[in-house]
């Protein structure tokens, strides 16, 4: 009898055991897959799919603020860098969001790339996705805040430089009419009629084109593009001029760069700095084009031994229609505006341009563009980002390509 009672109380005790180490891990389970649910947090269904489509910069941000998704808007706006928000004004709103539960909509100005000082007007939605997640959305309203500055710009710029051309024009029209019974006559106020009409219409499509860059409505910032093949279109642009005038063009572009923009507008940037270069240049010169990028920019710098830029001239190169020397530029058909359309597509592309220069010596303009980072629409990689690579010390736009160029001439040769 007391064998049967030890088996049945034996036998509760396994049961109660069993039972016991099954609910532990039942409950281990449950834990891990809780703490899973943290290290890898899920989003909803749907929310890639919906930030690849949408219009507007799209991003989704855990409870540590770390970007989850983001969609190729954000990206190429230049909200989201190493999956992190890089403007303090969209965190504020996103705590905002958190600690309220409510949606927030707010205008804001932020700095359009980490170089130079454009900036973009956004109009900011935030709001809670689930219960764990916020979601920003974000329109970039820069050009319709700028429609109005450019019809005024464009206004001035016409009143201001077609005046002179187009009074030339009509002089010389009335000398024509005075000169008919002299052919020679006739032949050279023709010949000048048409050097008049050809700067007309130069400044013209320069001052629509600036004007257009400005409004903003020629750029789509979600391109990616190979940073090589803008230089060597721009350069091909420019060889025939160079050849003509024996200046030698030396380029070194491999660094298989890319940024988001326009490539067309990035194209014309160039030529005009290339262009700018071969012009300044003595016959027989040398202009050197190099090309390097680091884990964040990419650079292009254009150095010519030209006749230079005086100190006092240097921060006002990138004004509408200055010119340094107003004789040099009538000379080589200069307009004023071809620096200014440089700074304004550069800017546009989030980046900045310098300048540096010496007297007799030559000059070298140094464009910097963000590099492109690419959308996060899967789950974020584990491994952490490589460490950015130093830079030589010393380095700068000029040692970078001094390879290019030979020992540049005394002031003196060049007068």
């Amino acid at each position: 009898m007391e064998s049967t009672w030890s088996v049945l109380v034996a036998l509760t005790f396994g049961i109660l055991l069993g039972a016991g180490f099954t609910v532990m891990l039942h409950m281990a389970e449950r834990r891990g897959q809780s703490a899973a649910r943290v290290v890898a947090p899920t989003i909803p269904d749907g929310v890639d799919q919906v930030l690849d489509v949408l219009e507007s910069a799209g991003v989704v941000l855990d409870p540590s603020n770390n970007v989850l998704r983001a969609s190729p808007g954000a990206v190429a706006l230049g909200l989201v860098r190493n999956q992190m928000l890089i403007h303090r004004e969209l965190l504020d709103l996103v705590r905002d969001v958190r600690g309220t539960g409510e949606p927030v909509e707010a205008e804001v100005e932020l700095a359009r790339g980490p170089f130079g000082e454009a900036t973009m007007r956004l109009t900011v939605r935030v709001a809670r996705l689930g219960t764990r997640f916020v979601l920003l959305l974000a329109d970039d309203r820069t050009e319709a805040d700028r429609l109005d500055e450019v019809r005024r710009d464009f206004i001035a710029n016409i009143s201001h430089e077609l005046k002179t051309p187009i009074a030339s024009v009509s002089l010389l029209a009335e000398a024509l009419d005075q000169a008919a019974d002299e052919p020679e006559q006739v032949r050279r106020f023709a010949d000048r009629l048409g050097i008049e009409s050809a700067r007309l219409a130069r400044i013209t499509g320069e001052v629509i084109e600036l004007s257009r860059l400005q409004a903003r409505d020629a750029l789509q910032r979600d391109e990616l593009v190979a940073v090589d093949r803008v230089v060597a279109a721009a350069v091909d642009q420019n060889r025939v001029v160079a050849a003509a005038k024996g200046v030698d063009v030396a380029v070194r572009a491999k660094s298989r760069a890319e940024v988001y923009g326009d490539e067309a507008l990035l194209v014309v940037a160039l030529h005009n700095l290339i262009a700018n270069a071969i012009a300044y240049s003595s016959e027989g010169g040398r202009v050197g084009i190099g090309v390097t990028a680091d884990d964040e920019a990419v650079e292009i710098a254009i150095a010519d031994q030209g006749v230079g830029i005086a100190s006092e001239d240097l921060d006002r190169v990138f004004e509408r229609f200055y010119r340094v020397d107003q004789a040099r530029a009538r000379n080589t058909g200069g307009s004023g505006l071809g620096l200014s359309i440089v700074k304004h597509t550069v800017q546009n592309h989030g980046g900045d341009v310098r300048v540096w220069s010496t007297p007799g010596r030559g000059s070298t303009f140094t464009v910097r563009l963000p590099l492109a980072e690419r959308p996060i629409l899967g789950e974020p990689a584990d491994a952490d980002p490589e460490p950015e690579a130093a830079k030589p010390a010393g380095a700068t736009p000029t040692s970078r390509i001094a390879a290019a160029l030979p020992a540049a001439p005394s002031r003196g040769d060049r007068e």
